[in-house]
Parts: C-alpha cells; sequence; structure tokens
C-alpha cells in the first residue's frame, strides 16, 4: 500500500471503526432518473456521516450503463469517497491502464476489481467480451502503478511517477462443491499475493460460509487484510432472480425462498422483515470479525441504510444469537471446515479432503504422458523437439508445422491459436476456447453447481473439471502455484511448441527456459 491511504481504506483498518460502504446501481444513460437519484443518494450519504464510502458498479448483469469510474469522479466532489466496480470484461489492458491513470488524477483512489458479468445486451446486440487481463493480472497491474510503473521506451527503461489505489477484490464462498469452493480459495490466494487491499465477500445468506470466508483467510497468512461481508437486503422479486440463479456467483436456496413468500404477505410487504434480516447480517457480521459491510439492494433508501447501520449497532453485543437464523446450506453443499454444532459455525479444523479421489477421463492421461515426453526436461523426446524447434524456427517449414500443430489442438482443445499456450496451466484445458471470460488464473464467481455461468446445466467450469482430474493424482494444488501473466498477443497464430522451446511463451519464462541464441553467447 502506498503511503496515502483513502478514508474508507483507513476505517477498514481501523479495529474501533466498523467500516460501511452502500452500493448504487446507475443504469444506462447520462441524466435518466436512476443518474439523478444515485447522485442524491450519496449526497444525503455525505450529509449523514455514517457511510463510509459509495460503491458503483460497473455494467451490472452485463448491461451497457453510465461510466462508475466518470460517476465516481463527480461522488467524489459531494464529500464522500466512491468505491468504484472496476471490471475486466469491457476494456483491453491499455484501455484499464487509461482509465487507472485518469482516476488518479481525479483522486479516485478505492477500486473493487472484478472479472465482470458476461454481457448480454448492448447497442444492436450483445458487445463483445473483452477480458483481456483477469481479476489477478489487474491487481498486479494496479500494485506495479502504486510502485511507480515501468516501462520501456527505445529500449530505455522509464517509470512513472507512483499512483495511489486501494483496490479490493471479491470472493465468492457460496458454492456447492469442493471443486467449486477450492476453486475460490486458490484464486483468491492469488488475488491477495497480487496484492489485494482488502477483500469483499459475494452475496449469500448461510453464516457458515460468511466465517469460512475469515478462517481461510487466517489459514493463508492473510488475517490481517480487511474482509468485508456483503449485506444484501433481499427483496422478493430479487431473491427469486438469484434462486433460478438469474444474477450468477449470488445464491437464494429455496428455503429462504419459501421465507420470502411467506414476509410477503405482511401489510408492508415484508419489507420490515428483509430490513431486520440485513440488520442482523450486520451484527452477525461485525461480531464475527469482518471489518466492515457492503450494503446493497434493489430499491433502498439512505433512511434504510441508516436504520440497518443503528439496529446492527444495537444487535451486535448478542451478535450470536443471529447465527442461527443464517443457516440456509445449499443442497448437499461442501465446507472446508468441519461444523462446530455448539455454534452453529465452523470449528477451525478443516476436513479430509484426502478420502475422496474423483475418476479421470482417459484423454487427460494421454495428454500427461504426451507432456511428460516432450515438455519436461528428463521426458524422452525433449531434447529431440528442442533440436527440431530450433531447426523449424524461421525455416521454410515453420507456417506448414504450425499449421499442423494447430490442427491437432482444434481438433483436441478447440485452439485459437494464441501461441502462448496455457493447457499446461490447467490439466490440459484452455481458457481461452473453453472458458467464455477466458480466465487463466481460477474461476470467475459465477458458476452454479459446477456448471459454467454463460452455460448453465451444459458445459462445466473448466475449474471445476481441472480441479477434479489433479486431484485424482493429488496435484489439484498446482491450480494455486503460480500467476499466469497476460497472453502475449505478439505470439497469436505461432507454434506454441516452438514458443516454450525458443524461450518465448510464459511457460518457458517461468522455467528460465532461454532463447537459444542468449544462450549460446553466454556460454561463449
Amino acid at each position: 500500500m502506498p503511503e496515502s491511504r483513502s478514508r474508507y481504506y483507513e476505517a477498514m483498518i481501523d479495529k474501533d471503526t466498523f467500516g460501511v460502504v452502500w452500493e448504487l446501481v446507475p443504469g444506462r444513460g447520462a441524466t435518466e432518473r436512476e443518474q439523478e437519484a444515485l447522485i442524491a443518494s450519496a449526497g444525503q450519504a455525505a450529509r449523514g456521516a455514517k457511510i463510509h464510502a459509495i460503491t458503483i458498479t460497473d455494467n451490472a448483469g452485463g448491461n451497457p450503463a453510465i461510466s462508475a469510474e466518470m460517476l465516481g469522479v463527480e461522488v467524489n466532489k459531494l464529500g464522500i469517497e466512491p468505491l468504484v466496480h472496476f471490471s475486466c470484461k469491457d476494456k483491453s489492458r491499455n484501455q484499464l491502464e487509461a482509465m487507472l491513470h485518469g482516476m488518479e488524477r481525479e483522486g479516485v483512489r478505492n477500486l473493487l476489481i472484478l472479472t465482470g458479468d458476461y454481457n448480454y445486451t448492448g447497442y444492436a446486440g450483445p458487445g463483445a467480451p473483452v477480458f483481456d487481463l483477469d481479476a489477478t493480472q489487474l491487481i498486479g497491474m494496479i500494485r506495479e502503478m502504486n510502485e511507480g510503473l515501468a516501462y520501456s521506451v527505445r529500449g530505455r527503461t522509464m517509470r512513472l511517477a507512483p499512483s495511489h489505489f486501494v483496490s479490493g477484490a471479491v470472493v465468492s464462498p457460496f458454492k456447492a462443491t469442493e471443486a467449486e469452493t477450492m476453486g475460490q480459495y486458490y484464486k483468491l490466494k492469488k488475488k491477495l499475493d497480487a496484492g489485494a487491499d482488502f477483500i469483499v465477500t459475494q452475496v449469500g445468506y448461510d453464516a457458515r460460509k460468511f466465517q469460512e470466508v475469515l478462517l481461510v483467510m487466517k489459514q493463508l497468512g492473510y488475517g490481517d487484510v480487511p474482509v468485508i461481508g456483503n449485506v444484501y437486503v433481499l427483496a422478493r422479486g430479487a431473491a427469486r432472480l438469484m434462486n433460478r440463479n438469474g444474477l450468477p456467483g449470488c445464491v437464494v436456496t429455496d428455503e429462504l425462498m419459501a421465507k420470502l413468500d411467506e414476509e410477503a404477505g405482511a401489510e408492508d410487504k415484508g419489507k420490515g422483515a428483509r430490513l431486520d434480516r440485513a440488520a442482523k447480517m450486520y451484527a452477525m457480521m461485525k461480531g464475527m470479525g469482518f471489518a466492515g459491510v457492503h450494503i446493497g439492494g434493489h430499491g433502498i433508501k439512505y433512511e434504510d441504510v441508516e436504520y440497518i447501520i443503528d439496529k446492527g449497532e444495537e444487535l451486535s453485543a448478542n451478535w450470536q444469537a443471529c447465527v442461527a437464523e443464517f443457516n440456509y446450506p445449499q443442497p448437499d453443499g461442501w465446507y472446508y471446515y468441519e461444523a462446530d454444532p455448539e455454534t452453529g459455525l465452523n470449528t477451525e479444523s478443516p476436513v479430509d479432503r484426502t478420502v475422496d479421489r474423483p475418476g479421470t477421463p482417459l484423454s487427460y492421461r494421454g495428454f500427461r504422458l504426451l507432456h511428460n515426453t516432450i515438455f519436461e526436461e528428463k521426458g524422452l523426446l525433449h531434447k529431440p523437439m528442442g533440436t527440431f524447434s530450433r531447426w523449424v524456427d524461421g525455416s521454410w517449414f515453420e507456417h506448414a508445422f504450425t499449421r499442423l500443430e494447430h490442427i491437432g489442438k482444434e481438433i483436441s482443445n478447440e485452439c485459437m491459436h494464441c501461441g502462448d499456450c496455457a493447457l499446461g496451466d490447467i490439466a490440459y484445458m484452455c481458457p481461452f476456447s473453453q472458458c467464455p471470460k477466458g480466465q487463466r488464473n481460477g474461476p470467475c464467481g459465477g458458476s452454479y453447481e459446477g456448471w459454467c455461468e454463460v452455460y448453465p446445466n451444459e458445459k462445466q467450469c473448466i475449474y471445476v473439471r481441472a480441479y477434479n482430474r489433479l486431484k485424482h493424482f493429488g496435484e489439484e494444488e498446482s491450480l494455486v502455484a503460480y500467476q499466469v501473466p497476460p497472453i502475449d498477443h505478439t505470439l497469436r497464430a505461432t507454434s506454441s511448441w516452438t514458443n516454450f522451446f525458443m524461450g518465448r511463451d510464459h511457460t518457458a519464462k517461468r522455467l528460465g527456459i532461454e532463447p537459444p541464441a542468449k544462450k549460446e553467447s553466454e556460454d561463449k
């Protein structure tokens, strides 16, 4: 973290302060009712002085909306800090950097880094998803900017003035299966290693899962990083959407849905019950040890947020009594820690993950054999393939060999010819072709019961498949062993095999494989 901290971040790390952020959704347009309402609400929050930041969503639900970055500048002028949702779905790495420079200049420093929802609408049809960087890579770029970003100009290294961003990340613990849950925690560690300053949970209503995040943070060695609990004021309409997986990553079980249906029969149509539920979540999270809460919900007013804060503070002295009201596990849901029947939460003892070893397809075994024979240093064909690659590189046969390689990988893995292959990073599955968001460092938060967010009940998340493949051999921890860098687009449509042996792709660089010319020069 840079020395110049935001007031919001200071509130999160202050042990005597419980940080509160209120989420507002601006909607499409420049001067429509939604934008005017957002600015008015932010003004109320600034005057009320009970909220530490206003958080602004970025094209929520994959729908076009006014720029969160631009609104953040306007909110900042009202006397309350913005927390801008900054997602990877719509911008290339150059555009992400450009927006960061603009926000630094305007003093907008708080960012919540997200993968982002897949695009479903847009002008003349859905917008093209970008996902040039993933959340871990973007957090890493922001860390480098805070240190003074280095770049090359005509062979000279230049360095920019340090920026002053505070970057948060999201974790989605509300997953039904072991593979999904572990994928989230593996990626959480990568985000923390990359430099995330705080963590926000996804939407859910399972007390054990909320506490699980705190225990995992401690186990990962990041117990001092602030964790913010998501308190979503759950109206019946939004609940129905979440219950049918209409808002990926947000979980409302059938039991909770039935409770909301019952509450809707009240004279106020359930508003009092949902505000009280949010206040109890506030109290529970404060008691558990969260650094603050992220309050959201469709149609809530500033006075509703004040009620949640005041009621939550009142209940926090006896927060344990609230735990039983958030017992909404997913059917056959998996937990990282053993249950504590006395508290209704978790013990600090992880469950035994070694008892189950999933089966693995024959094709995966074939890929392992091919990889070990050719790309491992002790492999039978490793040296011959290195010699062949040096001969092919730049020769008359290079194009033909590249086409043959591409055809084989297209048949086996729907290869999109990026030239910077990540098959070895994800149990021999291509994140560029088989993940709609192109995630190279772990799953997004949108999977449900193992299914991909974009293709529910059709395609499993590739990280679920990868975890199960690797666990068969006891190698699932390889998914968190290192950070995979962004794709090197200069290698597109070239041979990834040759790029590996010639020291050009990300795997070769990670393993210290140097280009032959450089190595020969050093040997002399």
